[in-house]
């Protein structure tokens, strides 16, 4: 880590997979292109960073203002011959969310590629590991091939483990005899579905938009490895859609088959409720206060009436099976 509030780190490359590492932005402007190529990297919601952007960067205000801006959606800019790529990447910090995605934007010129972020990237952090081990990139489009790509990897994983999470509700639902506790996490897998769609799908439309982009310093190898990530990257939004719409049917299957089970029980009680209606109603009725009440002195009225109850139980039950009530 730079001693620099903005900077988080700045290599300059030696064509080679390693990278000269410069301390501080001091360096950085001391920095010429026939040095090597330079990879900046800086936190965008510092004032140094902004500061330096605006005063030593070069680049182009409105390139600036999207470089800093808040919320900005995924999407690629050709600006001449350098190139504006702002993406997002899984969020795979400690206590965060995946789906609360990191946005990663990328400033890409023939000598020189300036990105910048503010929550930490465990992508950057990789390709700044690969510099010091002498296995990372070796020019600007090599160091962009590779962050798409490790974004892409990212994307991947995380929508694999989604369409697995809800494939395992999906045999939950359909075998467990009480699945009503599954609702509430069906419903925040669809949550994360539609989270990661927001800027999947426009990131999608980027990566195709990048891999047709020809630029001098882009090599034909470089385009191949953009149509990659970019096909990657449509087919995890295909299994993205897909995994919803599984969350969405799985849901209502669950909701029918509590249906069902709420039917199954008030049928029951149905049942036995018109089997004791008729009871209750005699024994109310010969349970009144008042004269007249036949056989009330003999004790074997009382075992005469219990045989009459199960005789007609008896019958009742005939008559609901006959029927096809039970």
């Amino acid at each position: 880590m730079s001693t620099d509030p903005g900077l988080l780190h700045a290599y300059i490359l030696d064509g080679k997979g390693r990278g000269k590492k410069l301390d501080d932005l001091a360096e950085v402007l001391r920095w010429k292109p026939i040095d090597g190529v330079l990879w900046i990297n800086l936190d965008y919601a510092t004032p140094e960073a902004a500061a330096w952007l605006t005063d030593h960067s070069n680049v182009d205000p409105v390139m600036r203002e999207a470089l800093t801006d808040n919320d900005p959606r995924p999407r690629v800019t050709l600006h001449g011959d350098d190139l504006l790529v702002i993406t997002r990447g899984i969020n795979l910090n400690q206590g965060s969310e995946p789906e609360d995605m990191i946005s990663i934007r990328i400033y890409v010129e023939r000598e020189r590629i300036i990105t910048l972020r503010h929550r930490p990237s465990r992508t950057l952090k990789l390709l700044a590991a690969d510099l010091e081990r002498g296995k990372g990139p070796k020019d600007a489009p090599d160091l962009l091939v590779q962050l798409v790509d490790r974004i892409v990897d990212g994307v991947v994983t995380r929508v694999d483990n989604l369409s697995d999470a809800i494939a395992a509700l999906e045999d939950q639902v359909l075998t467990e005899a009480r699945p009503g506790h599954l609702r509430s996490n069906i419903a925040d897998h669809r949550r994360r579905a539609i989270a990661l769609r927001r800027f999947l799908a426009p990131q999608r439309e980027a990566f195709v938009k990048l891999s047709t982009i020809t630029l001098p310093w882009f090599a034909e190898s470089h385009r191949e490895q953009f149509v990659e990530s970019a096909d990657r990257m449509t087919r995890s939004v295909e299994e993205l859609d897909a995994a919803r719409d599984r969350a969405s049917v799985t849901q209502e299957e669950l909701s029918s088959r509590m249906g069902e089970l709420t039917n199954q029980r008030l049928y029951v009680l149905s049942m036995i409720t018109a089997v004791f209606l008729p009871l209750g109603f005699v024994c109310g009725l010969l349970g009144v206060n008042v004269g007249g009440v036949p056989f009330k002195e003999d004790d074997w009225a009382f075992w005469v009436l219990c045989s009459m109850f199960l005789v007609g139980v008896g019958i009742q039950l005939w008559i609901f099976r006959k029927r096809g009530w039970m």
